[in-house]
């Protein structure tokens, strides 16, 4: 039985915090025309349409901070919901930073668990049933009824069928006309669907436990059956804001509408163009028909991007503005706030294997440059695709993340790390007092002390990019925050990292994500590579009709929006090595892209023409590139300068927690030592040495060239 929770409700606050008008002036400050006509609109209903990367997680917590210290509304009447946890953890943290800490925001099933935990034992007595965490077990159960049980694979399938008819109000009789009108191609017969169904609910009701669309449901019929409890809750709530409107699905939306009543006091904020889950019943229906259910509404649209450059900008508004499903008043059309970056790239493969190695090149050639590994992704359609990607990259030493396994905090050696961390805090050995002169700066060794009882140092990272390489980055990340929390103490430390973990708040952990384009909505990279974009992959084979076409289209300007400079775009024209190329790039590219080369000229213009300054044989991998000789030809490079350049090379990797090859890879320490450059215009010019790397080792490299340590002292 799940406890019976507090009340639902914040204690009760002043309805205008100290600081009154002032603090509401404060507020508008560095908002641009169309962010602030959102902010000051803090009465009657308001819809904001936001284009990717335009600031609406800004808008939307401006907007409730500057309702709150307006005097328009009590920082305890107001709910925002979300969809995700780490969503509804970093509007509170803004809201907190803004001063009204006292502002409930949540997602939807956090926000009706909440409500039905406090209301069940007065309108139906006992304890609240159990909650199903898992759906797997018991699906695996009813089916075990039905015939020879399912694959794993097909169990998820099936789960999904029942979790989609449940978010859209479907019944189990009523699931195989609901599946046909949508155009679903379930895992088995809607037939046997229906009767899984059954036995599902059958199974729930036996072990006394609901599920979370349960969680959604019963919490709304209990407000629409029980005038006590609407009453309760409408006096209680009376402000509400939706963020990502346009993945409401119709459960969410009746619950939405219990809370509300006969009330218009909503704020709703979404991207018809962002539409991306409409496999899990979302839908953008009630975005789109805000302004005729309300027609009074204030409309504020975002175009204004502040993430991406105009180039990549441009691509994201040519793609979907061949769209057809979004109604032309709904449409965004971005613009374009950075400087200007290089233009998008898209490249043609003759097999997938050739494709995973040309991305990896790249990427490694942004990392040996400056880029941090964290800052780079590469996106696909399927989780499947991921395989190539991680051998390509493992091959080429580049570090990676596959998103989508487990949640930073879930995982073993970070559960260790914490649960040791906790254990420290009750050493006196080992806190660090807030009084005691330097303590703060004492954290991260502290936090190393425990973490080396896990195996893990500062050092160089293992080599190779497996299991030990990714449980190393994990623990690499947990001391890279106690360097950047600035926590007076341990205990303060490991408090806050339990509210990241409440939040799903995970830290960056350095290497490439590789993820799924569906996985990447919500995030952000420097550099975004878009691959397998070919007929029967994006748009996938499934998508049969013109909507799923046309959702498919919309994941693919999510992909493109994800990026804030690089993009690369690219595809292979057969699955396999020796088989015929015949696939052709996506119909999204359609009038983007020129006829491609052949693929020895494309191979050409991506090598260029550097030829070794010792044989004068063209160069072709990007370390001979970078050595400006072929691999097997004689070095010239004085060894002791190797050897210091090394030595320091490792200190600096220490300092920073991360593994050596990120400062300078072996190659680009052969090129200083064969080059030795006088002045930072001299380093500037070595391949793999960009700005970011230029500010933060010039001075030090140049120090260790002319024969002098970097801090004055000898090299030698």
């Amino acid at each position: 039985m799940l406890p019976v929770s507090a009340p639902p409700f914040p204690a009760p606050a002043a309805v205008l915090p100290a600081g009154g008008g002032g603090a509401a002036e404060r507020v508008l400050a560095g908002l641009d025309p169309e962010q602030r006509a959102a902010v000051v609109a803090v009465t009657g209903p308001v819809c904001i349409l936001a284009g990717a990367g335009t600031g609406k997680t800004r808008a939307i917590t401006h907007r409730i901070a500057y309702a709150v210290h307006s005097g328009a509304a009590a920082p305890n009447q107001v709910l925002a919901v979300t969809f995700t946890a780490r969503a509804a953890g970093e509007l509170r943290e803004r809201l907190r930073g803004l001063g009204v800490p006292a502002v409930q925001a949540r997602t939807f099933h956090a926000a009706a668990l909440r409500q039905l935990s406090y209301f069940w034992p007065r309108v139906v007595g006992g304890g609240m049933p159990g909650l199903v965490e898992n759906k797997i077990g018991l699906v695996a159960q009813a089916a075990a009824r039905l015939g020879p049980p399912p694959s794993r694979t097909e169990l998820r399938d099936l789960t999904g069928e029942i979790e989609w008819a449940k978010s859209c109000l479907v019944g189990p009789a009523d699931y195989p006309a609901a599946a046909a009108a949508a155009h679903r191609q379930p895992p088995r017969d809607p037939a046997i669907i229906t009767a899984l169904y059954e036995n599902y609910e059958a199974a729930k009701r036996r072990t006394e436990q609901v599920d979370f669309e349960d969680l959604l449901l019963l919490t709304a019929a209990m407000i629409e059956d029980h005038p006590e409890v609407a009453e309760e809750l409408r006096s209680q709530y009376r402000h509400f804001t939706v963020d990502e409107y346009q993945d409401v699905n119709p459960l969410q939306q009746r619950l939405l509408d219990a809370w509300l009543g006969d009330r218009d006091d909503l704020c709703v904020v979404g991207d018809a163009n962002q539409t991306i889950y409409s496999f899990t019943g979302a839908t953008p229906h009630y975005l789109l028909q805000f302004g005729r259910r309300f027609p009074e509404a204030t409309l504020v649209r975002l175009v204004r991007d502040y993430r991406s450059t105009p180039q990549v900008v441009k691509l994201a508004n040519t793609v979907i503005g061949a769209a057809r499903s979004v109604p032309a008043g709904a449409r965004l059309r971005l613009e374009a706030q950075r400087p200007d970056g290089p233009e998008p790239i898209t490249l043609e493969f003759d097999n997938e294997a050739d494709e995973a190695a040309g991305v990896a090149a790249r990427i490694k050639a942004l990392v040996e440059a400056g880029r941090e590994p964290a800052e780079i992704a590469v996106l696909y359609r399927v989780n499947a695709q991921s395989q190539a990607y991680e051998q390509a990259l493992a091959l080429a030493g580049v570090p990676y993340l596959v998103k989508g396994g487990a949640r930073f905090f879930d995982r073993p050696e970070v559960r260790d790390a914490l649960r040791l961390l906790r254990a420290a805090t009750r050493s006196p050995d080992e806190v660090a007092e807030p009084d005691r002169e330097g303590a703060a700066g004492e954290l991260p060794a502290t936090v190393a002390r425990v973490l080396a009882a896990l195996g893990w140092s500062a050092g160089a990272a293992p080599e190779g990019t497996g299991a030990v390489r990714e449980r190393w980055e994990n623990l690499a990340a947990v001391h890279r925050l106690a360097v950047q929390s600035g926590a007076p103490t341990l205990a303060a430390f490991v408090a806050s990292l339990e509210e990241r973990a409440a939040n799903q708040h995970a830290p960056t952990v350095q290497g490439v994500t590789l993820a799924s384009l569906h996985a990447a909505k919500g995030l952000e990279w420097d550099a975004v590579f878009l691959v397998g974009v070919a007929e029967g992959t994006l748009p996938i084979a499934l998508a049969a009709t013109d909507a799923q076409v046309e959702e498919e289209r919309r994941l693919f300007y999510v992909g493109i929006t994800r990026a804030r400079e690089h993009l690369m775009v690219s595809w292979a024209t057969s699955r396999t090595e020796g088989r015929r190329g015949n696939r052709k790039p996506s119909r999204f590219l359609d009038g983007i892209i020129a006829p491609r080369p052949s693929a020895p000229a494309r191979r050409t213009a991506l090598r260029g023409v550097a030829h070794c300054r010792t044989c004068s044989r063209p160069l072709t991998s990007s370390v001979e590139r970078k050595l400006g000789r072929c691999e097997g030809c004689p070095a010239s490079y004085d060894e002791a300068l190797f050897d210091a350049l090394r030595a320091w090379r490792l200190g600096r990797a220490q300092e920073q927690g991360q593994p050596a090859f990120v400062v300078f890879t072996d190659a680009t320490l052969q090129a200083i030592c064969e080059q030795r450059p006088t002045s930072l215009a001299e380093l500037a010019r070595l391949p793999g040495i960009g700005q970011a790397k230029l500010d933060r080792y010039g001075a030090d490299v140049l120090a260790l060239c002319a024969g002098t340590a970097p801090d004055g002292g000898s090299a030698a």
